[in-house]
């Protein structure tokens, strides 16, 4: 009998993820090379990144319906096909539609990743499920500051974009040899029937928490995907600010257990929307070093929002087991498809705009990134709003007489 070992699929799983986050981040830097060599403009940028958030919610959706069928091996199985033919595509395309098709395929391994690993690792560590999913999760900003990094090496360098790409089939052959390699546990500690999964779905409250998934995603990735657009001109570095946003983040969800335990999840939450609200609106306004001091707020409030809302669901609606976590990320990142080309058209209207009344190309794209980072603005005020009754709620409901 072969023995299963949860450590070397944790790893296993943190590696997917970490292809997963380097495609975010190397994507973010090398747009302004795909608008010049493809003569794209921003709101063609937007439908080109809408694709890889639709692909993950269609992967997270369908890979949590069939989660109870197919087990987490073989959707993991399945992200790996989907980089390898999403990332030569890529290398390979030659404008607008074969960017579109590759991305997306990029965008389904994303979601397969968390469609699979998220319940893989809920199940695994089913006593400590929101710090292990936080643990889990360091791995996406971990692997955005390796991509970030990278990037802006590669760029400096005057490497290609193609070659950027390439690099990112590397631990995508590392993590496709470890999951080939194991042994996965049987489904022991979560909700495995889909009926009771799917009527959990429709409770108010997963209801309330895919709403906020929703801005939560958009003020986390709408803002850090369109980072090297909207930063370019402020006078500060976009990638040693995306890189040191995910460096924070990193160690956030590393040690996030502590903070969990004291605050609960919903006051965590809450505490982030007012940190991502007052970075967000301080990088509307700021220019030169200011940036990084605005980033590095708006990081530390967009640190836990992904891990606890997953784990706040695993743990406060058990019923809807895999389903629900496939589902939450699902609703996030379709959300965020939804809002690129919008946030592609404000930057595209507000640099109009700015030309028009200053010849100064500079700064009208300075004028343009902070017109739509004041947009962005408005997601984690709402949040503020929803947390705060979240809060209210689940102290009331832990108060009442069982």
């Amino acid at each position: 009998m072969t023995t299963i070992n949860k450590n070397k699929l944790f790893i296993a799983s943190c590696l997917a993820l970490t292809v997963t986050a380097m495609t975010f981040a190397i994507r973010a830097g090398i747009l302004s090379q795909l608008s010049q060599d493809f003569a794209l403009s921003d709101t063609q940028l937007g439908w080109i990144n809408a694709m890889a958030f639709l692909g993950f919610p269609v992967a997270t959706m369908l890979g949590g319906l069939l989660y109870n069928y197919l087990g987490a091996k073989k959707l993991i199985i399945i992200a790996l096909v989907g980089h390898i033919v999403g990332l030569i595509l890529t290398i390979q395309a030659g404008g607008f539609w074969s960017l579109l098709i590759s991305t997306f395929c990029i965008g389904f391994a994303n979601g397969a990743v968390e469609a699979g690993c998220n319940p893989l690792i809920a199940d695994m560590y089913h006593k400590n499920q929101t710090t292990m999913l936080n643990r889990f999760h360091v791995w996406f900003p971990g692997g955005i500051v390796i991509g970030a990094l990278l990037s802006k090496f590669m760029t400096d360098m005057s490497m290609g974009w193609q070659l950027q790409i390439a690099i990112m089939l590397l631990p995508t052959i590392v993590y496709g040899y470890l999951i080939l390699s194991q042994q996965f546990p049987e489904t022991d500690n979560i909700e495995t029937s889909t009926s009771k999964n799917i009527r959990g779905l429709l409770s108010p409250l997963f209801l309330f928490m895919a709403f906020c998934m929703t801005l939560t995603a958009t003020s986390e990735l709408g803002t850090q995907q369109w980072i090297e657009r909207i930063l370019g001109a402020s006078g500060a570095s976009p990638m040693l600010i995306m890189a040191m946003i995910t460096g924070v983040m990193a160690v956030g969800r590393y040690f996030a257990g502590p903070l969990v335990h004291r605050l609960n999840p919903s006051g965590v939450l809450f505490a982030s929307a007012i940190f991502t609200a007052l970075g967000i609106f301080s990088m509307s306004m700021a220019t030169g070093p200011m940036v990084y001091v605005s980033a590095l707020i708006f990081a530390i409030g967009v640190t836990y929002f992904w891990p606890t809302m997953i784990g706040f669901v695993a743990e406060n609606i058990p019923q809807t087991g895999a389903l629900g976590m496939s589902i939450m990320g699902g609703v996030g990142m379709f959300a965020v498809s939804m809002w690129n080309p919008i946030i592609g058209q404000w930057i595209d209207d507000a640099r109009q705009q700015a030309l028009l009344a200053n010849s100064d190309p500079q700064m009208a794209e300075l004028a343009a990134g902070q017109a739509a980072l004041a947009n962005l603005a408005l997601f984690p005020v709402v949040l503020i709003v929803t947390f705060a009754v979240l809060t209210w709620y689940m102290k009331n409901k832990h108060q009442q007489p069982t």
